[in-house]
């Protein structure tokens, strides 16, 4: 009973640590849709060319739910995939906490975050250019049209009364919305903290004392897990010398928090999705190899 409650009560703790930042992003989208229309959509169009390197500044900052608000805008196309990757690769969740509380050096801990940030964002650039480079092939349109209205009907948060582009309307579809998402993340999350639990922090350590490469690629599947738990465990190794700063770094790259769980939430196309995630693996893992070929440490 106790191992559930502990369960559950991480569950609660992790899925609420996203609300403000779910609300605030599904306020804002709600607001671009019903004020400001054609004009924002030109606006984003002319900034999404610097996506990569705001999103890659922006997503060291330590908390998941700047993940979780990038999928939901990239679901309505506001952002790149190369702003999504950038943040995706850059965000740091509890891996600065957990370094401040072992009085790890900050200096040594600015590093490690400016070079999660440059690889978000030469990646994010990179993605963005390939991808224009084959929408121009094709002969298609550069830039897909906002889908803020899309997505808002698929979570059916819109209402048919006169007050929906009032800020009472603006703010209840908001809400409607992030409650919606609040409950899938809260689910799958008791889920997973149930499985880490029940498999055992140890063995998922464990996995990661194996050969080099296999480890970069053992640590870039666990980085997948849309949870807190595989980087507290990564980084816990690191800081016991049990790993490479390159295994650390494919670990820590991949995982997104919850960002790739919001993202196949809200994201309608799941084939793109899985392009998505394995896209994050390959850069996060191949980084990471790369990383400890050229003998950088932290």
């Amino acid at each position: 009973m106790e191992l559930i409650i502990d369960i559950l009560l991480d569950a609660v703790i992790d899925s609420v640590k996203i609300l403000p930042f779910l609300f605030l992003t599904y306020l804002l989208m709600e607001y671009l849709e019903h004020k400001t229309g054609e004009l924002t959509e030109k606006y984003v169009q002319k900034t999404e060319h610097f996506g990569p390197l705001i999103g890659g500044i922006f997503g060291i900052i330590p908390q998941c739910g700047f993940s979780a608000a990038a999928s939901n805008l990239y679901a309505g196309r506001v952002i790149t995939l190369g702003t999504l990757i950038a943040i995706y690769l850059s965000t740091s969740d509890e891996m600065i906490p957990l370094l401040i509380s072992e009085h790890f050096p900050v200096g040594t801990m600015l590093k490690i975050l400016a070079f999660k940030a440059l690889i978000g964002i030469i990646a994010g650039f990179i993605i963005d250019f390939a991808v224009h480079a084959h929408h121009r092939s094709k002969g298609r349109a550069l830039d897909d049209p906002m889908r803020i209205g899309e997505l808002c009907e698929k979570e059916h948060c819109h209402r048919e009364e006169e007050d929906d582009a009032s800020l009472l309307g603006i703010a209840r579809s908001a809400f409607v919305h992030t409650f919606h998402i609040f409950l899938f993340v809260l689910g799958l999350t008791i889920i997973l903290n149930a499985v880490i639990e029940i498999i055992g922090h140890e063995q998922f350590s464990a996995l990661l004392k194996t050969n080099p490469v296999v480890s970069h690629l053992l640590a870039g599947l666990l980085g997948l897990i849309p949870n807190c738990a595989p980087s507290v465990i990564i980084t816990e190794l690191y800081l016991e010398q049990m790993i490479t700063t390159g295994t650390m770094m494919s670990g820590l790259l991949v995982g997104a928090g919850i960002g790739l769980l919001v993202l196949f939430r809200v994201n309608p196309e799941k084939k793109a999705n899985i392009n998505i995630a394995i896209l994050l693996f390959l850069v996060g893992t191949v980084s990471g190899l790369l990383i400890d070929l050229a003998g950088i440490t932290f």
